[in-house]
């Protein structure tokens, strides 16, 4: 089977889309949601028959090995549930149109390839194939103001943060030669790392991925784009961008400039701070949930980031982990946002919540399990993704570190639970039917029982992501 074989199953399912969409009805569009979700189940099948073959493809340009492999398994779950959060979405909004569903399949292509990714051209190539399909997806709904808005702004911004990547991977060609990661590991072991023109590149770097990662101070874009967009859109994109950007993050400071680890850590320990306290803070005063959700990524962005900034085997193995905890608990968090869409209201405000837990005690219930595991309570995955983050913190002697994130996430107690007592505490102030569907039910159940699952047993999920890490370290 050829190394590259999942990603031609993703894109061939999203050409495949477009055609079908001309010659399915516009009440039918929805089958068009399943056959996308199956494609994406024939590319986990054969990721998983890929999973015992290792080796460098096309010039070293493709890497396959356990790296990629766990964080395509990653992009597929992400993939699936925004599909599944989307299927019902879209008919609420009157959206009929099957290009939705092959954007998708194409940004996830773009993440696979991010994550397989050997070279900087490869990286490149990848993140703009993601972007692109997504600064589309942001403004799909053309007739809404803030949608086109959100466009526009993610557009603008991510292309220029687009332009610093290209210059910081530009200097690093010129200096080393070559733009393969294996190459540019080489020429930094006998380098002079005092060279200015060295750390302007790391530099650059790291503000590139710090805005695709919505890492302060390059998170401007965030708050107004998550509320802009349409929610399911929101969903995904709050989840497969930022575990790919984490991917390349990962390979990048890891591995092809592991001899500039000191500079790196630093730098990376104070964004990390800075990060955790812009989202955690600004969050507190949220009234609209998108929004608290869009601060609340970036504090998440925050808490991964110490993780890089402890490295090592467990560091590396813990971000890996959180970033999967992250994008399943948030993912079923905006699937509950979704159920209170209804036509003429956007169900978008934390004071729709009210009385959620008297209307509707199951939706209340799942909303309660994914505010706790966000807030990090046990016996979530949230609890233990931050534990191992945290953990891996003390062990590399960063215990100031590990506590300032402690401190945070417990500030960032106030606005989940803002949401809790909302729903429990406030009476309803009418009453309404949630936005319910086969396809919505099934992705809250796998995110609530994966939240769940993980919490109690994290290791089937731990041991996968240090099993995966010998390709970088």
């Amino acid at each position: 089977m050829t190394p590259i074989y999942p990603e031609v199953v993703v894109i061939t399912v999203a050409l495949t889309v477009l055609l079908l969409d001309l010659f399915v009805r516009k009440e039918q569009k929805s089958s068009l949601g399943w056959y996308s979700l199956a494609g994406v189940i024939i590319a986990a099948l054969a990721t998983f028959k890929l999973m015992g073959v290792t080796g460098s493809f096309f010039a070293g340009t493709f890497l396959l090995d356990r790296f990629s492999v766990y964080f395509k398994f990653s992009f597929y779950v992400a993939c699936s549930l925004g599909i599944l959060v989307s299927i019902n979405y879209l008919k609420i909004e009157d959206i009929h149109r099957g290009e939705y569903y092959a954007l998708m399949l194409f940004a996830t292509a773009g993440m696979m390839l991010m994550a397989s990714a050997g070279d900087l051209i490869t990286i490149y190539l990848g993140l703009e194939l993601m972007a692109m399909s997504i600064y589309v997806l942001a403004g799909f709904m053309r007739r809404d103001s803030r949608s086109n808005e959100a466009a526009i702004k993610y557009l603008l911004l991510g292309s220029f943060s687009s332009g610093i990547m290209l210059y910081g991977m530009s200097l690093l060609y010129g200096m080393s030669g070559t733009t393969n990661l294996a190459g540019i590991h080489a020429f930094l072991r006998g380098a002079d790392l005092a060279n200015p023109m060295v750390f302007l590149a790391m530099i650059m770097l790291i503000v590139s991925f710090g805005f695709k990662i919505a890492a302060a101070p390059f998170h401007m874009w965030v708050p107004d784009v998550y509320e802009g967009a349409p929610t399911s859109v929101t969903a995904f994109m709050s989840a497969g961008p930022k575990i790919a950007g984490f991917a390349v993050l990962l390979r990048v400071f890891s591995y092809a400039l592991q001899p500039l680890q000191h500079d790196v850590t630093t730098i990376i320990a104070g964004i990390a701070v800075l990060t955790m306290a812009v989202g955690n803070i600004i969050a507190l005063s949220q009234t609209n949930i998108k929004r608290m959700l869009a601060y609340s990524s970036i504090a998440h962005a925050g808490y991964a980031l110490v993780g890089i900034a402890a490295g090592g085997p467990e560091g590396v193995a813990s971000v890996m982990m959180y970033v999967f905890i992250y994008a399943v608990m948030n993912m079923g968090a905006f699937g509950i946002v979704i159920m209170l869409r209804r036509s003429g209201e956007r169900g978008e405000e934390i004071k729709d919540f009210a009385g959620l837990g008297k209307t509707n005690k199951m939706a209340a219930f799942f909303m309660l399990i994914f505010m706790f595991s966000l807030t990090g309570i046990p016996p979530t995955a949230g609890f233990m993704g931050k534990f191992y983050i945290f953990k891996a913190a003390i062990q590399a002697d960063m215990v100031w570190l590990a506590v300032v994130g402690v401190i945070f996430s417990a500030i960032s107690a106030y606005f989940y639970l803002r949401v809790i007592m909302v729903m429990y505490m406030s009476e309803p102030q009418a009453e309404f039917k949630l936005a319910t569907a086969p396809s919505l039910a099934i992705a809250l159940v796998f995110s609530l029982v994966t939240v769940i699952y993980i919490g109690v047993y994290p290791d089937n999920v731990l041991n996968f992501a240090r099993a995966s890490i010998a390709a970088i370290l």
